[in-house]
């Protein structure tokens, strides 16, 4: 059994935000909180910042500081952006995770959408071939990131989405939203309407089927695009 503790390795001023869980509440000015917490305001607000970074609270000039619910895509992206920025194939390795990660969770992420996400998707898949077939084409950006994020919308788990999340915002960083080949993207749109009739019908194993097939177009994406 998991024991209740807070881990040591945590800041005073983090430890506060988890003994205080109350989503979006306001927090004390810091000249209050390093009374209380026995910390320099100095200190604090290094700590405050690291937090900010975390994508953990907020600071507005009206409001003072808000803490927000908890999204691990911050954490995640600071880093992959680092890697990214370090080597460019970094990126590749992050996608392959997500790849996995897309794949693992396939089964118990369909199977929680309700209809009003099945008609989203369904509506989603709509806007994306009307961009494609107009006059001039329009990339569907986000509506590929919206249909992917929207499927694993109802895990209920911070991590995986959190995961996703980083991957979409890296996507755009590196540029591969903007990729151009229309030939291309009428492939990956396949996939989408192959996935989603396939969600829409409680057909669990051929959506799976027909993403495990688009997985793969990612690879010729990065290659084409270098």
């Amino acid at each position: 059994m998991l024991r209740d503790r807070v881990s040591p390795n945590i800041s005073e001023f983090l430890k506060y935000l988890a003994a205080h869980p109350e989503a979006e509440a306001s927090l004390p000015p810091l000249v209050e909180l390093s009374r209380e917490l026995g910390v320099g305001v100095a200190a604090l607000r290094e700590q405050l910042e690291v937090a900010r970074a975390l994508g953990l609270v907020e600071v507005k000039p009206r409001t003072g500081m808000r803490r927000k619910p908890y999204n691990f895509a911050p954490a995640v992206l600071k880093s992959l952006d680092y890697a990214i920025a370090l080597n460019k194939d970094h990126f590749m390795a992050f996608a392959d995770l997500r790849q996995h990660i897309e794949l693992a969770y396939w089964h118990q992420a369909v199977r929680s959408l309700t209809p009003d996400d099945h008609k989203h998707l369904h509506d989603l898949v709509g806007r994306a071939w009307e961009k494609l077939r107009g006059t001039p084409p329009e990339i569907p950006h986000p509506e590929h990131r919206e249909l992917h994020l929207t499927i694993y919308l109802r895990l209920g788990n911070p991590f995986v989405t959190g995961i996703l999340q980083s991957y979409w915002d890296a996507y755009e960083t590196v540029g591969l939203n903007y990729f151009t080949d229309y030939d291309y993207l009428t492939q990956v749109w396949n996939y989408h309407q192959r996935m989603v009739d396939a969600i829409c019908a409680n057909d669990v194993d051929g959506g799976f089927k027909a993403l495990s097939e688009h997985t793969d177009l990612i690879h010729q994406l990065i290659s084409s695009s270098q």
